[in-house]
């Protein structure tokens, strides 16, 4: 399955509570159940006013969907075309 990375512009979310991260992940998961098992979401990396989500899916449309249906923001999808780190240089 092709691998995304979702930028999520998101003012203040450096700042959101354990609580409010657990509700939007609450909220996600939620939605991806209803979607079925063609989109997964990996994790999730969040910085002062980004969310940055590493998502699996058959298509781009599916993410933009999980965007739209859980209300939460994907100012710009990238699919990853290779994954290199320390690895890599071996």
């Amino acid at each position: 399955m092709p691998k995304y990375i979702i930028e999520r512009d998101i003012s203040g979310l450096g700042d959101w509570s354990i609580e409010q991260l657990r509700e939007a992940s609450q909220k996600s998961c939620q939605v991806l159940a209803g979607m079925g098992p063609s989109i997964e979401w990996i994790n999730s990396f969040v910085t002062a006013n980004k969310m940055f989500c590493i998502y699996e899916a058959n298509t781009e449309r599916q993410v933009y969907e999980h965007a739209t249906i859980s209300g939460f923001p994907a100012d710009h999808i990238y699919e990853v075309k290779s994954v290199i780190g320390p690895f890599t240089a071996e």
